[in-house]
C-alpha cells in the first residue's frame, strides 16, 4: 500500500507534482478502484496525488450554450442530480445511475470512469454517442482530444506523462433529438456490463437525419458502429429500419468469449438491445423508468473526526472507538478489529453492499446528514473527507 499522500491545493500544484512524479505514483480522484487494485497487486503505488481538494476548480456540471462541461471531479451523482443533463443528455444520466451503488456514485468520478478505459465502463458509450471531447491539462498548457480518438487500445488512453484530464465536453441534445442508454448485466443492479449501448438520433419528423450508435463490451475499446448508423441516417423511422439497423450492428461486431458471455451470445444480445433502444426512441419512452428522485446519499455537511497518534477516534454504533489509521487498513478492517462484525466483505469490489456503513458528522440526527461508504474500498482516513 502507499506510504505517502500529497493533496495539492490547486490544479497548477497538482500538475507540477504529477510532472515530477517518480514511478509508483498515482493520481486519485474518487479513489473507488484504488484499494481493490492495491489488494490485487495491480497498479501498485507508494505515493498518491489526491485531487479531491480541488473542488473549486474541478468539481462542476455546467451548461455552456449548446454543450455541457463536466469538471474532472464531477461524480456520477452530480450528473444524476442535474435536471439539465437528464433532460438534454439523458443517455449519460442513465449510464451514471447504472454505475455501482449510491455510495460508489457519490465518490466515483465520470472522468475516472473514462480514464480507466475499460470497454465495460458504462459512461464511455453515451459520451461517445454525444460526441464528447476531453480537455487535457499539463504544465505546458491544455489540449483537446475527441473521445473517439482517446483510446488507442485496450485500457490505454491518449494521456501522456504529466497530463491530467481537466474536463469533458459534449453536446446538449437539441429539440427533436433523442437518446438512450441501455445495459445488459448478469444482475439487475450493481453488475459489470455484458453489453451496453448508447444511441442518439437527430430526427426530422418521421425521418432520421443523423445517428450515433456506440457499443461497449464488443471490442477492446468502446466503439461506434458506422454500419448501423448508415442504415439509420436518412431512413424513415419505423419497424423495418429498426430491424435492419439491429442486424447491421450485430453483424459488425467481433466480440470476445469470456466469463460473462460467449461471442455468439453477445451478437444476439447486441441485436436485442439495439432493437429495444430504437423501439423506445421511436415510441418516445426513452426516459421511462428514470427515477424522479434518485437516491443520492449525499450531504453537504462536513464529516469530522479527531486524531490521537496513529488512530482516528470516531463513534461506532454509539460508542467512541479508536480506529487504526495505518495505510494498509481499510475502514472495514478497522471496524471489524474493534468488534463491529455486522459489516462484512462480500465481493470486495463495492458491488454487493455487504460492507456498507453510514457515516455522519457528530450531532447529526437526520438521515439527510449521513453519507454511505463501501467500507472495503475506503481507508480509515476517508472519515476525514
Amino acid at each position: 500500500m502507499w506510504s505517502s499522500v500529497y493533496r495539492p491545493a490547486s490544479l497548477a500544484a497538482a500538475l507540477r507534482a504529477w510532472s515530477a512524479a517518480e514511478s509508483g505514483t498515482r493520481l486519485v480522484a474518487g479513489g473507488t478502484d484504488l484499494v481493490v487494485e492495491q489488494q490485487r497487486g495491480a497498479k501498485l503505488a507508494h505515493t498518491l496525488i489526491d485531487l479531491s481538494g480541488l473542488d473549486e476548480e474541478l468539481k462542476f456540471v455546467r451548461c455552456d450554450g449548446d454543450q455541457f462541461v463536466l469538471g474532472a471531479l464531477a461524480t456520477h451523482n452530480d450528473v444524476i442530480a442535474s435536471r439539465d443533463i437528464v433532460r438534454r443528455a439523458l443517455p449519460l444520466a442513465q449510464a451514471c445511475i447504472e454505475v455501482g451503488a449510491p455510495q460508489i456514485r457519490t465518490r466515483a468520478t465520470v472522468a475516472g470512469n473514462v480514464v480507466t478505459a475499460s470497454p465495460a465502463n458504462d459512461t464511455i458509450a453515451p459520451l461517445l454517442a454525444l460526441d464528447a471531447r476531453v480537455t487535457i491539462a499539463s504544465c505546458e498548457g491544455d489540449r483537446t482530444v475527441a473521445l473517439r480518438d482517446f483510446y488507442p487500445g485496450f485500457r490505454r488512453t491518449a494521456l501522456q506523462p504529466g497530463e491530467i484530464v481537466r474536463d469533458i465536453r459534449f453536446r446538449a441534445l437539441p429539440d427533436g433529438s433523442r437518446g438512450i442508454f441501455l445495459k445488459l448485466g448478469l444482475r439487475r443492479a450493481q453488475a459489470i456490463s455484458v453489453i451496453n449501448a448508447a444511441i442518439v438520433l437527430d430526427l426530422d419528423g418521421a425521418t432520421i437525419a443523423g445517428a450515433c450508435v456506440a457499443l461497449g463490451c464488443v471490442a477492446p475499446t468502446v466503439i461506434r458502429i458506422p454500419e448501423a448508423e448508415a442504415v439509420l441516417a436518412g431512413a424513415t423511422f419505423d419497424a423495418g429500419t429498426i430491424a435492419h439497423a439491429a442486424q447491421a450492428a450485430a453483424s459488425a461486431i467481433a466480440p470476445i468469449d469470456d466469463l460473462r458471455g460467449s461471442a455468439e451470445y453477445r451478437r444476439h444480445a447486441v441485436a436485442a438491445i439495439v432493437t429495444q433502444a430504437l423501439e423506445a426512441l421511436l415510441a418516445g419512452t426513452q426516459a421511462d423508468g428514470f427515477p424522479a428522485r434518485p437516491v443520492l446519499l449525499e450531504t453537504t455537511s462536513p464529516r469530522r473526526t479527531h486524531h490521537v497518534g496513529d488512530e482516528t477516534v470516531a463513534r461506532v454504533n454509539g460508542e467512541e472507538r479508536a480506529l487504526p489509521t495505518a495505510a494498509r487498513a481499510t475502514l472495514l478492517d478497522a471496524l471489524r478489529d474493534v468488534g463491529c462484525t455486522g459489516v462484512k466483505e462480500g465481493c470486495a469490489e463495492g458491488e454487493c453492499g455487504a460492507c456498507s456503513v453510514l457515516v455522519a458528522r457528530p450531532g447529526a440526527d437526520s438521515p439527510a446528514e449521513w453519507v454511505a461508504f463501501n467500507a472495503c474500498l475506503a481507508p480509515v482516513a476517508a472519515l476525514d473527507g
